[in-house]
């Protein structure tokens, strides 16, 4: 598994402009079962990857905290929304709650997550290759390509079952 992680980058960038022509054309013409597609190829993907043996996007990126996710984590800890976010969240430059440092602080040695039950919408939903309408996420989807085995196969799959 860590080979494979260790060479998506490369992958990623060496598939990315193929990558980028192709969300271009779905963007303008999406098929009109595209939601279905991507939540069948993103099943299929999820049923043969374990998370739990990469952890890679825990480990490389942090996620987006909305208020209902520091109010949520912060009640889990038995915190005010404002000690939460001293204690373990900054603003990026996009004014967005985000961690203090990469990897993420939730993330143990044995790629579990402490917060499992009450953690971020983001990393629920990551990498949001079953969302509905796909086509408006392309710029999100390429980044995640080269963060995330699965989404990296489930866009392969997805150029050859989109023609």
């Amino acid at each position: 598994m860590q080979d494979l992680i260790n060479n998506l980058p490369k992958q990623a960038k060496d598939k990315h402009n193929e990558n980028k022509k192709f969300f271009a054309k779905l963007k303008k013409k999406p098929p009109k079962n595209l939601d279905y597609i991507m939540q069948e190829l993103h099943n299929d993907e999820f049923r043969q990857t374990d998370c739990l043996k990469c952890a890679n996007c825990c480990k490389t990126t942090g996620p987006l905290f909305t208020d209902k996710d520091i109010e949520r984590i912060a009640k889990f800890f038995k915190l005010k929304p404002q000690q939460f976010i001293n204690q373990y969240l900054r603003i990026d430059e996009d004014n967005d709650y985000v961690l203090q440092s990469v990897p993420c602080t939730f993330l143990g040695a044995d790629n579990y997550c402490s917060i499992y039950e009450v953690r971020p919408k983001a990393c629920r939903e990551f990498p949001h290759t079953d969302r509905k309408k796909f086509q408006q996420i392309s710029n999100l989807t390429l980044k995640n390509v080269a963060i995330c085995p699965a989404a990296f196969n489930i866009v392969e799959a997805m150029k050859k079952r989109i023609k």
